[in-house]
């Protein structure tokens, strides 16, 4: 018999009492597993992760978790032939599996990469700038994002077994936050594998990651205002999850990804000999077959001119025509069964539903002639594509899950605008049109309704990835009927599962909770220039007080021929004086920046090996000529480098005048070597 599905619970792997139901292979309706009701102890799994995964995660940097995410994709890599075996069996045809297992092996490494660029290595995150609250500079406030001590519920759905549990569980670990992951049941034995194989690699912190295989019932009954609940599946089981007391009053985040009725919008200027017309009717074709068309964002709707219908309507039945249904390994199938027989006993349903106001255009709902398989026993189905009569409301309120597409017409730019938002909320739409008027008028039509929007014409399409691909750097949800919710879309989706907080007091006290140099705070200035000490020896506060320097005529002179920049302000005198700004010659910014670098510089070779950048630079004072600066450098912020011989510092510059005024203020940038511990 084949194997009965385990969860991971509280450090080991639980087998059920008893064996359950049986998982049927989607393309022979052959067992593959089977799987019980019967879990572990949910109550018992929560309060796990919140004691023992929580804080092993939480004593981690952002960077030292988004290593083992790298290391975590890299070991998983090793088994894809183990994994793209057991997708088959989904229904996946290649191609459908690399998005699927390739797509969530390349989440973990793009969100190990943001975490590594663009959060420091530490484990709170500043957001946005000082906020000062009192004249005298001694009561300030930082907003800071922190790691909660809860733990992360993420119920998936069964078309992106692999995924659909990576994009949710990358940024949950990034934030600090352990994960509860539950997969939907049809698909769970190639969630299972995945799991496994992460469990045996090592690399994940204890309790930092569980599977519960099976019924969630009292699950959410465990949760509180700590913990978060990522839920992708239909809106009717959203809608329960919404009304649930935790919710409600318990205080419990829920994050849900649901229906979605995505189209894609023909532009008005695109004839049939244009390339976008081309690039239309792939689009859409690639959409209804990718995944049997069992992907949230999967088009279905195709909301055309109405000049355009029929040609439309001949394209796609002529490409959709060329499309092998067959076996999912079958090396001639370009599409593959649905997940299971009921899945695809719901899409018909769907199907007799749109039907009673759109026409069938092209293939049968009932009956397909398949490639390497049976279709009476696989869970297989033509590619459906309907047309919808003048005013049809089924295709705004009815999505068939599965491999089905129906078109809509319309007569000016702003009926499309407004079919777009009849689907009452999605999380991608497309728009295939060279006009930019055009483009304008769709997008801030359409935006409010709309988790993302992908314009495609002949510019962009050699590197787009298309309507339908979630991608990790983005946001993926949508408002209204999508769900409301919002995943991934990089740093954000990190945020997301941690706590905004403003924090108020004084300057010490901030750069002390913070570990980042608060304007204000103490400084230290010591006999050792802080440019001859390496990362061991660097402290937050750190701080050097240059000498002066005198603002020379001829400085600005030689700046002017030497760079070419003959601005009047700094080389006409009556022009200068009649500037209301200025009132005479003044130096250039550069030339300000560029002495100050000569003033705080240490020129012999040391632990300072580069400077890579200046951020955030404000010129906040003419400096006129004879004016005499200085600058101020101090330590702000110290990111060490993992696998690396050297780290980032960021310091505070200021630049001041002989009355002590600010005349500029900017972040320095450098790379220096991290010495002994």
């Amino acid at each position: 018999m084949s194997e009965v599905l385990e969860s991971y619970a509280q450090g080991s792997w639980f087998t059920p009492a008893d064996e359950g139901a049986p998982l049927a292979d989607a393309n022979t309706g052959e067992t593959v597993a089977w799987i019980s009701t019967r879990g572990p102890d949910v109550a018992a799994m929560v309060e796990y992760a919140r004691e023992v995964g929580g804080p092993a995660l939480r004593q981690l940097t952002f960077h030292q978790r988004a290593n083992i995410l790298k290391e975590l994709a890299k070991h998983l890599m090793g088994y894809k032939d183990e994994f793209y075996a057991l997708s088959h069996r989904t229904g996946a045809t290649k191609r459908d599996t690399m998005v699927d297992v390739d797509g969530g092996f390349g989440t973990l490494f793009s969100f190990s990469s943001k975490g590594r660029r663009e959060l420091p290595n530490a484990t709170v995150i500043l957001d946005g700038p000082l906020e000062p609250l009192g004249r005298g500079g001694t009561f300030v406030a930082q907003h800071v994002y922190t790691s909660r001590p809860g733990v992360a519920v993420q119920i998936n759905a069964f078309n992106f077994p692999v995924w659909g549990m990576l994009e949710k569980l990358a940024p949950a670990f990034l934030a600090g936050l352990p994960s509860i992951v539950k997969p939907a049941g049809q698909t769970a034995y190639l969630t299972v594998a995945v799991v496994r194989r992460m469990v045996e690699s090592g690399l994940l912190p204890e309790g930092s990651l569980q599977l519960l295989v099976g019924s969630h019932r009292g699950l959410l009954d465990a949760l509180g205002p700590q913990d978060i609940v990522g839920f992708t599946g239909s809106a009717a089981t959203g809608a329960l999850l919404r009304e649930h007391p935790n919710v409600v009053r318990g205080g419990v985040q829920l994050n849900v990804e649901a229906d979605s009725l995505n189209c894609s919008i023909l532009g008005p200027d695109v004839g049939v000999d244009d390339p976008e017309f081309d690039l239309y009717v792939k689009q859409v074709v690639t959409e209804m077959t990718v995944k049997a068309g069992q992907k949230c964002t999967a088009i279905r709707r195709v909301i055309v001119p109405a000049g355009m219908a029929d040609a439309v309507t001949e394209a796609l039945t002529a490409r959709l025509s060329k499309v092998v249904v067959g076996a999912a390994d079958h090396p001639d199938a370009r599409m593959g069964a649905l997940v299971s027989l009921a899945q695809r006993e719901e899409v018909r349903k769907a199907v007799r539903t749109l039907r009673a106001s759109s026409e069938l255009v092209f293939g049968d709902p009932e009956r397909v002639e398949v490639t390497g398989a049976d279709d009476g026993t696989g869970a297989f189905m033509s590619p459906i594509l309907l047309r919808a009569a003048p005013g049809a409301k089924e295709p705004h309120d009815v999505e068939a899950f599965g491999p089905v597409s129906t078109i809509i017409t319309y007569g000016s730019v702003a009926e499309a605008v407004e079919l777009a938002a009849r689907g009452q909320g999605s999380l991608v739409g497309s728009l295939v049109t060279h006009d930019e008027d055009v483009a304008r008028e769709v997008v801030l039509g359409v935006a409010p309704w709309h988790g993302r929007l992908l314009v495609l014409d002949r510019d962009d399409a050699k590197e787009s990835t298309g309507h339908g691909s979630p991608m990790p750097v983005l946001v993926h949800g949508g408002p209204g009927r999508a769900g409301g919710g919002e995943e991934m879309g990089g740093v954000r989706g990190v945020k997301h599962h941690m706590q905004r907080t403003a924090v108020q007091g004084s300057p010490d006290m901030l750069t002390a909770i913070t570990g980042h140099w608060t304007t204000g705070s103490r400084r230290a200035v010591g006999a050792t220039h802080p440019f001859r000490k390496n990362l061991a020896e660097l402290r937050i506060g750190d701080t050097i007080e240059s000498a002066e320097r005198a603002v020379t005529r001829a400085d600005i002179d030689h700046f002017a021929e030497f760079t070419g920049d003959t601005f009047y302000a700094h080389t006409d005198e009556e022009a200068a004086a009649a500037n209301p700004l200025f009132g005479g010659i003044v130096a250039h910014g550069y030339l300000v920046v560029s002495l100050a670098a000569g003033l705080f510089v240490d020129p012999a070779p040391g632990p300072v090996l580069a400077n890579f950048g200046v951020d955030n630079l404000r010129f906040l004072t003419p400096v006129k000529e004879d004016a005499v600066i200085r600058v101020t450098l101090t330590a702000k912020q110290i990111t060490p480098r993992t696998n690396a011989e050297y780290g980032e510092v960021r310091w505070d510059a200021l630049v001041t005048d002989q009355d002590g005024e600010p005349v500029a203020t900017y972040d320095v940038l450098t790379l220096v070597a991290k010495g002994e511990e």
